[in-house]
């Protein structure tokens, strides 16, 4: 059983937990999450607390596919008044700060946020995995391939599994030395990958729980669903649910989401199929 310490508060992941996304960038690939003024944000996330979220996942540096980079100051103009907003609105709410920049992690931790999301695995800042040791706060390392300008050119792999996995190993050995007490781990589907490789990572989830860490999924309304069902962002919902239930049914502990309530009734209904009794009985 898993648990993680929050700037003292430590948050149990026995059962899987939904971390809503709080995109604070104004090119959302998901319609109702383009960027608002840091009141409209905090609402969405006391919705979003409401709904069952146990982490609020707050980023103001866009990532997807050939994005444009912005500066720390421009990332912390973004994200610092919407985490004061919702800390504001919501003063016990578990709050990560998604960047891959060591300044501005240390900013929104200082600002309130408990936990640090890292895509680029201290790639793109060496400074990250120092900080996040020197802090004490739960760090999310990623697999990612370059960066998100060059990382679909970099969906290149002889055995994707083996690679994600030995990257990890690497990775909390690095995080050990660092100091870091906490670390959760994300395969990063659609970062340096395509459909098949992110199915692939799917399927394998059991194989990276070998590492003993948490698993951190984040497929919602990714380009693997709606592509594979040929529809449109807007409507990967459903495929998300699918694709979140596969993700618990293989470990993970924690899933990503735009949509908060369908992604914690997923959890609820498979906890509750886990708890069934074996010899097929009433409940």
């Amino acid at each position: 059983m898993y648990s993680i310490n929050c700037k003292g508060s430590l948050l149990s992941l026995g059962e899987p937990v939904v971390m809503g996304i709080i995109n604070a960038t104004p090119d959302s690939f998901v319609e109702g999450h383009l960027s608002k003024d840091a009141a409209a944000i905090a609402d969405m996330a006391l919705q979003m607390l409401a709904d069952g979220a146990g982490i609020l996942d707050i980023g103001g540096q866009s990532t997807r596919p050939g994005s444009t980079a912005v500066s720390a100051t421009e990332e912390c103009d973004r994200v610092l008044p919407v985490i004061e907003a919702v800390l504001s609105a919501a003063p016990s709410a578990i709050l990560s700060i998604d960047t891959f920049s060591s300044s501005v992690a240390k900013q929104a931790i200082a600002a309130g946020a408990a936990i640090i999301n890292d895509i680029s695995g201290g790639m793109l800042d060496e400074a990250m995995m120092p900080l996040a040791g020197s802090l004490q706060v739960p760090y999310i390392c990623m697999h990612m391939k370059g960066t998100p300008q060059t990382m679909q050119q970099e969906a290149q792999y002889e055995d994707i599994v083996k690679e994600v996995l030995d990257y990890f190993i690497e990775k909390m050995e690095a995080a050990k030395q660092a100091g870091i007490k906490d670390i959760i781990l994300d395969p990063g589907f659609g970062f340096a990958k395509n459909n098949m490789h992110n199915f692939q990572l799917l399927k394998n989830l059991p194989v990276l729980s070998i590492t003993g860490k948490p698993l951190l999924v984040g497929l919602s309304r990714k380009r693997t669903i709606y592509q594979t069902l040929d529809s449109t962002p807007g409507e990967a919902l459903n495929g998300t649910t699918v694709l979140n239930t596969i993700a618990l049914m293989n470990g993970a502990s924690i899933l990503r989401v735009h949509d908060v309530k369908e992604a914690r009734e997923a959890i609820l209904l498979h906890s509750a199929y886990k708890k069934r009794p074996a010899d097929g009985g009433a409940l």
